[in-house]
């Protein structure tokens, strides 16, 4: 087939590469003028690093450069992917710096066209493709807060950018910055620019708990989190296995004990209670929308009084005092406000697609209707990838990629429509009960990242044994051992090719 990525994050280029080894003709569009999606340098903000230990934040086919730091940053990520592409001869594929503007069904439903502009040049004519594979990402287009006063900011001189815009530290040089939120990049870009900055104020509507990268600074949480054993610490959709029916049954009081043990020393070794944030509710609730890595000197930072956390706490609007920009909290407080950086969340849309498209893809609450969160209903030819929110990504990448190359080969028994709808709305209610909304319009899967993926290849045919995934439960997950996946894939479709079995490739039974 002539397939279409859209985006050139992790998903798109691990995508490409799987499409290609079974024998598709692949376009990647891009329209940064670099590989990478949220670590590419036109997106990357100072300070950015990865939540996850370098050797579980690879490819199965690629690891990491062993004189990386255990943590790598922004930079080292996108030169890792930027050897990927190198490594797997994807860069013919590959058309940076290029949009897609829209992207729309040929009037027989049979393929795409998809209509792409060069930064810089006109658009160009529409061009066919069989197969479309949407892959921009969950954490690709920012939300800013609507502030009463905005006006007012600018005309003073104050500026408002996400966090994902700021990219050069020297923006940030003496001037008053706020810091809106308390997730990652909120608190990795306070860190960053408090050395800079004339003050650093942060502005917390809800506090999260944060996990030290080292429990009482020895045990690296890797062993916690990174692990299936650390996955199992929180309850799933459906329980599988002896040891999660036991963790979420007659251990219940030893797996809460776990989470309590945890929650305890977190907060004495990030000193919350002198500081005055302990976030409200349990340590367990760390699970239900993200999980969240301490930033290295943060808390050291606010205890320090380089940097000033207004917790439970927002704007309220802007104003002019003294000729200066003031932002007014709902706290009553005022602070200057320079530059406001917002880590306010993302929203998730496709822009290039019509709003008949569009709106054939999620449900009335605005929820994504994805089955495997990879195949819409009613929308032929058409999948997505990367559109989880998992603690590993370049692996959960290739798991997509993978369901995608055996669903267009015709080895994916899918259920009905009837009961993939039915479980796609289960699957959204029970998200939106255990994140209390925050479920990011259907994509979040963390910290369920390896049922995730158990599901997608066990669908695919090809998951890894037993025995591999026993040890997962005590060491952290180590991408290589998936390495020969995508082989197995192949034998597995030359196998029902030789056998006169392979269907007609699916589309969504539509």
């Amino acid at each position: 087939m002539k397939i279409a990525v859209v985006g050139a994050g992790f998903a798109g280029l691990a995508t490409a590469k799987i499409l290609r080894e079974f024998d598709h003709d692949v376009t990647v569009f891009e329209k940064a003028p670099d590989v990478g999606g949220v670590w590419s340098a036109t997106r990357r903000y100072s300070g950015l690093r990865t939540q996850n230990n370098k050797d579980s934040y690879a490819f199965s086919d690629l690891p990491m450069p062993r004189d990386y730091p255990e943590w790598p940053t922004g930079e080292q990520v996108q030169a890792y992917l930027e050897r990927y592409v190198t490594t797997f001869g994807l860069r013919p594929s590959l058309r940076l710096a290029t949009e897609v503007v829209r992207a729309e069904l040929t009037d027989a439903e049979d393929g795409w066209m998809v209509t792409a502009r060069r930064i810089g040049a006109p658009v160009s004519a529409p061009e066919r493709f069989d197969h479309l594979v949407v892959a921009n990402g969950i954490f690709s287009d920012p939300v800013f807060p609507q502030y009463e006063g905005y006006a007012d900011l600018v005309r003073a001189g104050g500026k408002l950018v996400a966090s994902s815009q700021l990219n050069n530290l020297e923006d940030a040089r003496d001037k008053h910055v706020v810091v809106v939120g308390y997730g990652k990049s909120a608190c990795d870009v306070a860190a960053e620019i408090a050395g800079v900055a004339a003050s650093t104020d942060v502005v917390a509507r809800h506090l999260l708990w944060k996990m030290p990268k080292r429990i009482a600074k020895v045990l690296n949480m890797k062993y916690l989190l990174l692990s299936r054993l650390g996955e199992a610490l929180f309850r799933y959709q459906t329980l599988s296995g002896r040891m999660e029916q036991f963790l979420h049954g007659p251990g219940d009081k030893v797996r809460a004990a776990m989470l309590s043990s945890i929650g305890s020393v977190t907060t004495r070794q990030l000193r919350l209670k002198k500081l005055g944030l302990v976030p409200h509710g349990e340590f367990a609730d760390i699970a239900n929308s993200t999980v969240s890595l301490s930033t290295d000197g943060f808390y050291e930072q606010v205890d320090r009084g380089d940097i000033t956390v207004h917790r439970d706490a927002e704007i309220t609007r802007f104003v002019i005092e003294d000729g200066r920009p003031v932002a007014e909290l709902t706290t009553g407080a005022k602070v200057r406000s320079d530059l406001v950086v917002c880590g306010t969340g993302f929203h998730q849309r496709v822009p290039f697609l019509d709003d008949t498209i569009a709106s054939r893809l999620v449900d009335e609450q605005g929820n994504y209707q994805l089955y495997r969160q990879i195949l819409p209903d009613g929308v032929p030819h058409l999948t997505f990838a990367g559109y989880n929110s998992s603690f590993f990504s370049p692996l959960s990448a290739e798991a997509g990629a993978i369901w995608i190359a055996a669903y267009l080969a015709g080895v994916v028994d899918l259920p009905s429509p009837e009961e993939r709808r039915k479980q796609v709305a289960e699957r959204v209610a029970w998200m939106e009960k255990r994140t209390k909304g925050k479920h990011a319009r259907g994509t979040n899967v963390i910290p369920f990242s390896m049922h995730q993926i158990d599901e997608t290849l066990d669908e695919a045919g090809v998951n890894i044994g037993p025995r591999a995934r026993t040890v997962q439960w005590l060491l952290p997950i180590n991408p290589s051992v998936y390495r020969d996946v995508v082989p197995r894939l192949k034998q597995r479709v030359a196998e029902r090719q030789a056998a006169g079995a392979t269907a007609a490739p699916a589309t969504t039974d539509a």
